[in-house]
């Protein structure tokens, strides 16, 4: 993995990390709710009448939802929905989320995410998500680790994942930092795309149903199996960050 660390300094001509954050994406990498996304996308999609699968969604991750109802939009009738048509068909989306979401956890986020912070990292969320549903639970599950001030949502960025602005966005609040002085938490190709532009080193945790070889093609420094992984290797990965 060394070998990672020091083709992105390379790359990016610098001399060495210097790690201040942590920057997490949300779905997928904090709480298990990708299936329900998912879920909710595709029977949202049925009802209007948008032909569409179920897995096709974990590579849409990240987009903010306008975006992702404009994509398929585009591909099954030729245009892009209207200002009405995305308003309703996200409120719809909504809703069944809500219904089926059911709040857990990827297994070993929580230790992650405390060992870091325990560090004296700074903990970022960057999500495309604008479900208050969501973001509002992120105090309880992990209380005091997570900032509001420090989250980025869909509310706050023009352009969703794949593009850099959520990241970029993300080392700005987190104290207006250089992209070697955090690294990025990811899990879907989206995601990992728009880590990428901006600059971030990037580790995919491959929470869903794709093959890794997805997340390497979309540039992910480092593709890991589970947050346990990440969690269990972390000791490791920071001592050759720290080199």
């Amino acid at each position: 993995m060394i070998t990672a660390f020091k083709e992105y300094l390379n790359k990016n001509n610098y001399l060495k990390f210097n790690l201040k954050a942590v920057l997490f994406d949300m779905d997928g990498v904090l709480y298990d709710s990708m299936k329900w996304h998912a879920k909710s996308w595709k029977e949202t999609m049925d009802e209007f009448h948008i032909p569409s699968i179920p897995e096709e969604f974990y590579q849409y991750e990240g987009m903010v939802g306008s975006h992702t109802i404009n994509l398929l939009m585009n591909r099954e009738k030729g245009r892009n929905a209207s200002r009405e048509e995305i308003e309703s068909i996200y409120k719809r989306k909504t809703e069944l989320f809500s219904e089926c979401n059911d709040g857990s956890l990827i297994p070993y986020a929580y230790d992650f995410v405390k060992k870091v912070h325990d560090e004296g990292l700074t903990c970022v969320i960057v999500t495309g998500s604008g479900q208050p549903t969501l973001i509002n639970k992120v105090e309880n599950n992990f209380p005091g680790l997570f900032k509001k001030e420090l989250m980025v949502t869909a509310f706050d960025v023009k352009h969703g994942k794949p593009h850099p602005e959520p990241y970029l966005m993300g080392l700005t609040k987190a104290g207006h930092l250089k992209p070697n002085e955090a690294i990025v938490v990811e899990n879907a190709p989206r995601g990992v795309e728009a880590a990428v532009a901006a600059g971030i080193f990037t580790i995919a945790i491959n929470t869903g149903p794709m093959p890794d070889d997805v997340l390497w093609k979309s540039g992910a420094n480092i593709v890991l199996p589970s947050m346990k992984a990440l969690y269990d290797e972390w000791n490791e990965l920071s001592g050759m960050i720290e080199q």
